[in-house]
């Protein structure tokens, strides 16, 4: 292996505690304290481990967590309605609903719901129209981490050549649109792209958010790229024993890593890195609303 590995539990700790001070200074200097709203519907085992480390997280830093659990019944209405107020409530400056809800409540007509200015995950149309034509917006926490380590590691991107494998609304067009802004030469690639491999050969910075287990083989990769694996994909583990699984990125890390320059691991590279781009988001988002200094390091 000749890669360095990116390190991303430790990056989001470095970014959390740069949310800290900033959460510090804004009290100490302005009185205020950023707030994040996260709404919960339905019981669904693993939103609720998520929504309860989001809050941890998020006292950790200094700021104030507002967490509303819905039943998995709860009419649209109702919950249109706690948004509504949650939008004009001067005390939050972010607020996500996570994801999945029951299937009777549209994913889409409730991310439009929320104030594009709070809109944290950077998900709503407006945000990604803002993003498509370089202005000021939200931008989603994934691709924001992920911007974050390829400066960290490769420094200026200008004129770098990158590829992008995958095209969704989440991960994909969004890490398009953030390397462009930093002024790489930017390739989207998808399921139908002609000789894909071939494609991401020329590429001095590769994204990999298919969702294809370990899809991205060593050689696709130019040698000492860096190779960002944003895949989290479960598949059978036969050696763990009958019926266990393991984690792993929609790259070949072992082939990849022999390549590379630098690469993320799956577990432990972009995942830490969403929970810590989300509380960046929110000081980001407190600081607008009060028209104060945005904190650079912490956006895009």
């Amino acid at each position: 292996m000749s890669a360095r590995i990116i390190d991303g539990k430790a990056f989001a700790a470095t970014v959390r505690e740069k949310v800290a001070g900033h959460v510090a200074r804004l009290k100490e200097e302005h009185g205020i304290t950023p707030g994040l709203a996260v709404v919960l519907v339905g019981e669904d085992p693993a939103s609720q481990v998520y929504v309860r480390s989001k809050g941890e997280k998020t006292r950790e830093v200094g700021m104030n967590s507002y967490e509303y659990r819905l039943p998995a019944t709860v009419a649209e209405d109702e919950l249109y309605a706690l948004i509504d107020k949650l939008n004009t409530d001067p005390a939050v400056h972010g607020i996500l609903c996570q994801f999945p809800v029951p299937p009777h409540l549209s994913e889409r007509d409730i991310i439009a719901r929320i104030s594009p200015e709070k809109d944290v995950d950077g998900l709503s149309v407006i945000n990604a129209g803002r993003l498509a034509t370089g202005q000021k917006t939200m931008v989603s926490c994934t691709p924001l981490g992920c911007l974050m380590m390829l400066r960290d590691e490769r420094g200026d991107l200008t004129g770098l050549d990158a590829v992008v494998i995958g095209r969704s609304n989440l991960v994909g067009k969004p890490m398009g649109q953030l390397l462009l802004r930093d002024s790489c030469t930017v390739t989207m690639t998808h399921s139908r792209t002609r000789d894909i491999a071939e494609v991401v050969r020329r590429a001095d910075i590769v994204v990999a958010a298919v969702g294809v287990p370990e899809m991205v083989k060593g050689d696709w990769i130019k040698p000492g790229a860096t190779v960002i694996d944003v895949g989290m994909n479960r598949i059978d583990a036969p050696e763990k024993g009958a019926g266990k699984t393991r984690l792993v990125g929609d790259c070949d890390f072992d082939s990849c890593a022999e390549v590379a320059g630098a690469i993320t691991p799956v577990p432990g590279g972009v995942g830490p890195m969403t929970i810590a781009c989300l509380l960046a988001n929110a000081v980001t988002a407190c600081c607008r609303a009060h028209d104060l200094a945005e904190p650079e390091e912490l956006t895009a």
